[in-house]
């Protein structure tokens, strides 16, 4: 039964977020946030299928011990795929704020993106293993949570600078998946249940895609204009 249900709530998710992000870019009407929004959805989507399909298969079929390999590399690419969402993230918040300039926060985001990337690369993450070593996923995510905890603060205080209604929760939902994320990277190997958090974890994602999608139709029913915002630090 578990099985069952997690494997619903997989494809559930994937069909959810691809969808919303195939609307959003055709639907962008030239807006750019809302195309990379769109763009945005689909990378994340796109990310986590390369470990959640061979998950459902593996479930299904009740062989996880034979997906090992596939399940690891699945993972190594989502985590990719996670750090590229995050500075489309950023720049989403730059074009919906007009921020200019800033070049040297600019540099940080990229460093600390390419960072993450180069550290799930290396081979010392043994990715195929069925025992990969924790101190390497804490490694690799210590850039990512910094990153993670930039973005969260300057969504956090452009909405609250600008008024914006439509993104007042998402520095939120990045708050709410780093928090289910990072007690499975410690724990889950040495407690198995804990990886149930990557439930509420992809339901913050979900939240997050939701509330770009419904900016983008208040904006075609002219019930916000989401233009004329501006940031200052």
């Amino acid at each position: 039964m578990q099985a069952i249900m997690e494997s619903i709530f997989d494809v559930a998710y994937l069909i959810t977020v691809l969808t919303i992000g195939i609307l959003m870019a055709r639907n962008s009407k030239g807006k750019k946030q809302y195309l990379l929004f769109g763009i945005m959805a689909i990378v994340l989507g796109a990310g986590d299928a390369f470990h959640l399909v061979p998950r459902v298969i593996a479930l299904s079929t009740g062989r996880m011990q034979d997906y090992t390999a596939a399940l690891g590399i699945g993972k190594a690419i989502t985590s990719i795929t996670m750090t590229i969402f995050y500075v489309m993230l950023y720049h989403v918040w730059r074009i919906r704020y007009n921020v200019k300039g800033k070049t040297g926060l600019s540099v940080a985001v990229y460093a600390l993106a390419a960072i993450r990337t180069g550290l799930c690369l290396l081979p010392q993450n043994q990715w195929t293993s069925a025992s990969a070593p924790l101190a390497w996923g804490v490694y690799r995510n210590i850039p990512f949570v910094i990153l993670g905890a930039l973005i969260i603060a300057l969504l956090y205080k452009a909405a609250k600078h600008n008024k914006d209604e439509s993104f007042r929760f998402m520095w939120l939902t990045i708050v709410l998946s780093f928090a289910f994320y990072i007690p499975v990277v410690l724990w889950a190997d040495a407690m198995p249940v804990i990886g149930v958090l990557m439930i509420p974890k992809t339901l913050a994602y979900v939240w997050a895609i939701l509330i770009g999608y419904n900016d983008m139709k208040r904006s075609e029913n002219n019930v916000q204009y989401t233009g004329d915002f501006a940031f200052t630090c």
